[in-house]
């Protein structure tokens, strides 16, 4: 009876569904390097950072729309606008890279601010204006221009191709802002008034407007966090290709959102982790690198596995909800008896 109590605890904790996530990344790592000797190099394991350094940024943004039960579709679009102002600016004006950086994140964050003021000030439905922001930003991405504008500027490459030594190893730039936006974030969330009020808003929007939370206030921000993190992400993305191109980042937003459910992060709001969105980004990054050390498989089969899991994992966590739901329940029968 005891071990049925501590399973039913283990499985009602928030923590399970991250839980599962790591254990999983262990195994695919472990039989990478079970299956490839080059698997073992540190190199191979800071490489997921570096490669997915857009990602790991972009998922941050979701997990937070996904808290609150709402959902951004635009984040892979406003990357690729984010990639190609800033080629545009670096390629055709005289202003300086940071000052060149510092419009685009604000851009980005102001886009986001105005798709959450929208969005929650006449109650719509956030997958429909997140879509029609995705549709604007990809559209104004080829008026600018339809062709690939290189980057070129000196202080850029230089930064893109800067790599800090670990001693073992190295990270990229974007790999180590990447990093840096999971701790942030994390400590936001897990410390903070406004990040109690994200997930208070996620758990019963009504609950939380009678406890006295700033509920539309909480949800505009949310979103303008989202925005930021694209034009984040979208920067860390140019460090990456040194491009600007209409079609950068397309599907993204369906890897990000895929990335916060592997890593826990529950759909009807209320529960999530960024550390879970890190490691459910990392797990894309581990399918990707076992089809380049196996060298004949396509890039494809990382769309097939990961659409598996999220399958797995959606089960999951419904069958999680109805547990505790029926856990509650029994609760509630035997104080009352």
């Amino acid at each position: 009876m005891k071990m049925n109590k501590t399973l039913a605890k283990l499985i009602a904790s928030p923590y399970f569904s991250f839980g599962v996530t790591v254990l999983l990344f262990i195994i695919l790592y472990g039989a990478g390097i079970a299956m490839y000797k080059g698997f073992m190099r540190p190199q191979v394991f800071f490489n997921l950072f570096i490669d997915n350094a857009a990602l790991i940024i972009v998922a941050v943004g979701i997990t937070f729309c996904l808290i609150i039960a709402g959902i951004d579709l635009s984040v892979g679009a406003v990357l690729a606008l984010v990639c190609m102002v800033l080629a545009w600016m670096l390629a055709n004006t005289s202003i300086p890279v940071f000052a060149c950086v510092a419009i685009v994140l604000v851009m980005g964050t102001a886009f986001g601010a105005v798709q959450g003021y929208i969005i929650t000030k006449f109650d719509l439905q956030p997958f429909i204006i997140t879509l029609a922001g995705m549709f604007f930003c990809r559209g104004m991405t080829a008026v600018i221009s339809q062709d690939t504008i290189q980057i070129t500027d000196p202080t850029w490459v230089a930064i893109a191709s800067y790599r800090i030594d670990l001693g073992v190893g190295f990270l990229s730039v974007g790999a180590v802002i990447a990093l840096l936006s999971i701790i942030i974030a994390a400590i936001v969330l897990g410390f903070t008034k406004f990040g109690r009020a994200v997930y208070a808003v996620g758990g019963s929007e009504s609950s939380a407007a009678l406890m006295g939370l700033p509920v539309f206030r909480t949800k505009v921000m949310v979103y303008t966090i989202s925005g930021f993190c694209s034009a984040l992400g979208g920067i860390a993305y140019s460090l990456i290709m040194l491009t600007g191109y209409n079609l950068h980042g397309l599907g993204m937003e369906m890897d990000a959102i895929a990335s916060s459910v592997i890593g826990g992060t529950l759909l009807t709001g209320g529960v999530g982790f960024i550390p879970g969105a890190l490691v459910g980004v990392l797990i894309q990054g581990v399918i990707l690198t076992f089809i380049s050390f196996q060298g004949t498989l396509s890039a494809w089969w990382t769309k097939i596995v990961v659409g598996a899991l999220l399958c797995v994992f959606i089960i999951m966590q419904a069958f999680i909800t109805d547990f505790k739901a029926k856990l509650s329940s029994k609760s509630s029968m035997e104080n009352k008896g």
